[in-house]
């Protein structure tokens, strides 16, 4: 593999997994440091980044286990990555607190969640990335991928519906 073929194919992911690796390592000077340090470790091994079957999948998953190893040495705890909702501005103050508090129920109930389903509803619905992504980073099947976020889901909202009704006196 060439520079311009590791441009085009390898470094051009590295904005695809900004959002992962902000989630685990937090701070944008820890971020752009750790891609820096991926992309280092993917070009040292180009030539077998090259005959791999998904490079796509490869990437997200040397960025994953890269950031995990920086956690493991610095022994950092891991950013919540509940961090991620926010407090949407509105003229009128009655509706901010309204989602300030619904923001802070879920992340409550995301906390109650099991690790890798809690991982997977994060990357799908707060970082956006396709199943495929996810699956690759995580390294499982795109099914169990859709099973844990279908569970995830379930439970958030099994959640939000006990806790609405539970303060309108319905339990």
């Amino acid at each position: 593999m060439n520079k311009q073929d590791f441009k085009l194919i390898v470094f051009s992911l590295s904005e695809r997994i900004y959002p992962m690796v902000a989630r685990l390592l937090g701070g944008n000077q820890n971020v752009e440091d750790a891609i820096q340090e991926i992309m280092l470790k993917l070009w040292e091994k180009r030539n077998q980044v090259a005959k791999h079957p998904n490079i796509k999948g490869l990437v997200f998953l040397t960025a994953r286990n890269h950031c995990l190893d920086i956690l493991r040495k610095k022994k950092l705890e891991l950013e919540d990555s509940t961090n991620h909702l926010k407090v949407l501005k509105s003229s009128n103050n009655q509706t901010d607190l309204e989602w300030h508090e619904l923001n802070t129920i879920i992340q409550e109930i995301l906390k109650k969640l099991p690790e890798q389903q809690k991982e997977v509803f994060v990357m799908r619905d707060l970082d956006g990335y396709e199943f495929k992504e996810i699956a690759a980073a995580l390294a499982i099947k795109i099914e169990h991928v859709r099973v844990l976020i279908s569970r995830a889901r379930k439970f958030i909202g099994v959640s939000l519906e006990k806790k609405y009704h539970y303060e309108r006196g319905k339990y």
